[in-house]
């Protein structure tokens, strides 16, 4: 079940989706069980921007047939405040997760800025950090206008990883965002670009109307108007993104959405990701990483 990725020894292909598990807030309430049976052969951090955000208006939630629409934002500490506070209690946490596993759980930091020069900064912030493996730039964000437009726009996308790549050394995983008209085509610029691998996908844009029966007319249930839908209602639009994007590039991919066992991981390895991703299922089971490993294990092929 070990898998090579972009440098990295990984003991299973399973890693997490950005800001799908809060590994700090997991550790406090798990204490060190978690650290024990940590889910994920690498750890993805939430979305980091150089200031903090404190995310979108209440409510953040809405529970879709077969999904989740979440318009949460990106609420974070900022640059300097993540460095500061988060990052050593995550490289921490994956030193005694390693440890305890007898092998390696690579921190891998995710970043969105607004700009080439916004994203530049941001890697520039964490390249000295060796605790760092390394880095997922967020392009494909439905709640974040700056995001979805640099990923949706093949050209802008490759012209603006081309103008960061020089500001690290570690490895640049780019997000693609799945609200486009050719995802494969976006995939080829960041490859273009320099990136060294692809992940996908993110959320698909969605909106939620509040109930009628609470309002005399109708309106929006979430705070931002709309959001992000994820879960099993999106698997096969992940499968077929996954395997457009794993035919047209030569860099390792990263695939995610919906995966509920290691039946669905298999398949996105089926048509070409190296690396599988849970998300949703981890709210509603922390521990699903972990058990979606162990069931890929025993899946043909595997």
């Amino acid at each position: 079940m070990s898998v090579s990725f972009c440098g990295l020894e990984l003991a299973h292909p399973i890693v997490n989706g950005s800001g799908t598990f809060d590994a700090i807030a997991a550790r406090r309430a798990f204490g060190e069980e978690l650290v024990r049976a940590f889910p994920f052969a690498a750890y993805v951090s939430k979305t980091i921007t150089l200031e903090p955000r404190a995310g979108n208006p209440p409510p953040r939630l809405w529970e879709a047939s077969a999904g989740l629409i979440n318009s949460i934002g990106l609420p974070n500490k900022g640059l300097d405040g993540y460095l500061e506070e988060d990052l050593p209690r995550l490289a921490e946490l994956c030193a005694a997760a390693a440890a305890a596993l007898g092998g390696c759980v690579p921190l891998i930091t995710n970043v969105m800025g607004a700009s080439a020069e916004e994203i530049g900064r941001l890697l520039d912030g964490c390249e000295p950090h060796e605790e760092i493996a390394a880095l997922e730039l967020n392009v494909s964000c439905p709640n974040v206008s700056t995001g979805l437009d640099i990923g949706a726009d093949p050209q802008q996308l490759e012209q603006v990883v081309r103008a960061v790549r020089p500001r690290t050394r570690k490895p640049l995983i780019v997000k693609l965002t799945p609200n486009t008209a050719d995802v494969a085509l976006c995939a080829r610029a960041a490859e273009a670009g320099g990136a060294d691998a692809v992940s996908l996908i993110n959320t698909l844009r969605a909106a939620a109307l509040a109930p009628r029966r609470a309002l005399a007319q109708a309106r929006p249930w979430l705070g931002a108007g709309s959001g992000g839908l994820s879960g099993p209602a999106i698997r096969v639009v992940a499968l077929a993104q996954v395997a457009a994007v794993a035919e047209s590039v030569e860099i390792p991919v990263v695939g995610m959405g919906g995966v509920r066992s290691g039946a669905d991981a298999r398949d996105l390895i089926d048509v070409g990701a190296t690396l599988v991703a849970v998300g949703t299922e981890s709210f509603s089971d922390p521990a699903a990483g972990g058990r979606i490993a162990r069931e890929l294990a025993r899946e043909p092929g595997s």
